[in-house]
């Protein structure tokens, strides 16, 4: 690896080859690093051929050295400004939706309602005994 190149320092090189993943950039005869195809630019990046080709020039940031796996991780998103956000409006508050609770008295818990499993079981074993509802 070179000795010259430091985490951190901004470098100019060339695109040597495209993967789906990311570029390779080549800093000098004997060293190349991978741009990362999250680091090509702001956003997001569908297609790395979209935005690079074999041969171009490029600026890169090194990002990360790995001497003993021979590798150098590269951006080029951190040499380039990121686009200006737009002043976002103030997101205005929906109103909660309260929940009521109904008030229920002994006479309506009888007649409506939910009932228990154990009392629909003795319901529908009666249904189930009754001659007239078979035959239907």
């Amino acid at each position: 690896m070179a000795e010259n190149i430091e985490v951190g320092s901004v470098l100019t090189g060339k695109v040597t080859g495209i993967q789906p993943y990311g570029a390779f950039v080549a800093l000098d005869e004997n060293t190349q690093g991978l741009v990362h195809i999250s680091e090509v630019t702001h956003g997001f990046v569908k297609d790395i051929n979209e935005h690079l080709k074999v041969g171009d020039e490029v600026n890169v940031k090194v990002l990360s050295i790995d001497e003993a796996a021979g590798k150098i991780g590269l951006s080029i998103r951190a040499t380039e400004e990121p686009p200006a956000q737009p002043a976002a409006a103030p997101k205005a508050k929906k109103p909660r939706k309260r929940q009521v609770a109904a008030a229920v008295t002994s006479t309506d818990a009888d007649t409506q309602g939910f009932n228990t499993l154990k009392d629909k079981l003795q319901e529908w074993i009666e249904q189930s005994e009754r001659q007239d509802l078979i035959n239907k």
